[in-house]
């Protein structure tokens, strides 16, 4: 499928999450601001979408990794594979470095959902606090929120990945899906720094510019791990009664000092 290059852009200097900021990123490791993830997974997406267009984004099952930051200016070298178990997407810098992957299947048939009474629990309370170990309840739904695909925010989405493809002029940018599962987050908790470092995501049915969608978000999972403490959340966007993404996001939301 040849190779696919892009330039990351951090555009997200000014957001609530401070590991796009330089001197917080700095103060934890990093040599610089981080590229958000959302906006690698969209760039990684790429071939995938101008090869297979609505079909990829109707119906797949992709698992998603990010192994290293990518920083502003670093120019991505895309390649896409294709292997027994499907395709085979990886996203390298300037210097060879592996940075994230996807690993993705167009099956004929999908798989199951996530058992979907896991919302039938006690939902938390809408109010916004720190997210902390103790305020993080595993099993305990989000509020229900809604958001509608409109054509603005779906070109501005586009074009901070500096993604020209046509079929984006009326189908919703997998970097938007994916920044929507970020909200479920943010709309929950305030997190001065965290990372994204994978998801798993399920296109059910396509999602179109105009169309609104109920947000559903549960924490399935926390656990800690040489000072990180992470979580993965289980994300449903429906349309109507239609369920259209499935998306398991992980992150970590305490980054060891």
């Amino acid at each position: 499928m040849g190779t696919y290059e892009v330039v990351a852009r951090n555009f997200s200097e000014a957001h609530e999450n401070k590991i796009h900021s330089d001197e917080i990123a700095r103060k934890y490791g990093f040599k610089g601001a981080l590229v958000p993830g959302v906006a690698v997974w969209g760039h990684l997406t790429h071939p995938l979408a101008e090869r297979f267009g609505e079909r990829w984004l109707g119906q797949s099952v992709s698992e998603t990794r990010f192994f290293k930051p990518a920083y502003h200016g670093d120019r991505l070298i895309i390649t896409t594979e294709e292997n027994d178990d499907g395709l085979l997407v990886q996203g390298h810098n300037q210097e060879g470095t592996l940075l994230a992957e996807i690993r993705t299947q167009l099956p004929e048939q999908m798989p199951p959902p996530e058992d979907q009474s896991v919302f039938d629990q006690p939902r938390r309370d809408a109010e916004r606090v720190e997210m902390r170990w103790e305020t993080v309840n595993e099993k305990e739904p989000f509020p229900e929120w809604h958001f509608q695909a409109i054509t603005d925010e779906n070109q501005r989405y586009a074009s901070e990945i500096a993604d020209e493809l046509p079929l984006y002029q009326h189908v919703a940018h997998p970097h938007w899906l994916l920044s929507v599962a970020n909200q479920t987050l943010t709309r929950e908790y305030e997190m001065p720094a965290w990372i994204h470092v994978g998801s798993e995501v399920r296109f059910r049915e396509l999602v179109r510019v105009g169309d609104t969608l109920a947000v559903n978000a549960v924490p399935l999972s926390k656990w800690e791990r040489k000072g990180h403490q992470f979580v993965q959340l289980y994300i449903t966007y429906h349309r109507l009664n239609v369920l259209t993404t499935e998306i398991f996001h992980t992150a970590i939301f305490r980054v060891a000092e």
